[in-house]
């Protein structure tokens, strides 16, 4: 197997301001974690955005690809996890305990 260079997008684009945090009535969350969380929801929704603007010819360069010139050997053997999946059998596992 060969190794290839990992890929990122990376969003150069500005911070918008229209606030949205999912909420749940069996968590509580600090101020600070309701900001982060309505920060990285924005900054992701701007990065789809730009990208939808940029795919469709509107615009161009806001949105680009980072590839690694050399790739970082203890990463070889990483495999990505699917969160959404791990939540669930870490929440299945507490439920039987």
């Amino acid at each position: 197997m060969t190794s290839s260079p990992v890929s990122r997008v990376v969003y150069n684009g500005k911070r918008n301001s229209s606030p949205r945090s999912p909420t749940s009535s069996s968590e509580i969350f600090t101020p600070a974690h309701e900001e982060n969380v309505r920060f990285i929801y924005e900054a992701w929704q701007g990065v789809e955005r730009d990208l939808r603007s940029q795919m469709s010819g509107s615009e161009r360069g806001l949105v680009e690809e980072y590839v690694e010139k050399v790739p970082n050997p203890s990463l070889k053997t990483f495999k990505p996890i699917d969160l959404s999946d791990l939540k669930r059998r870490n929440t299945q596992d507490a439920k039987k305990s």
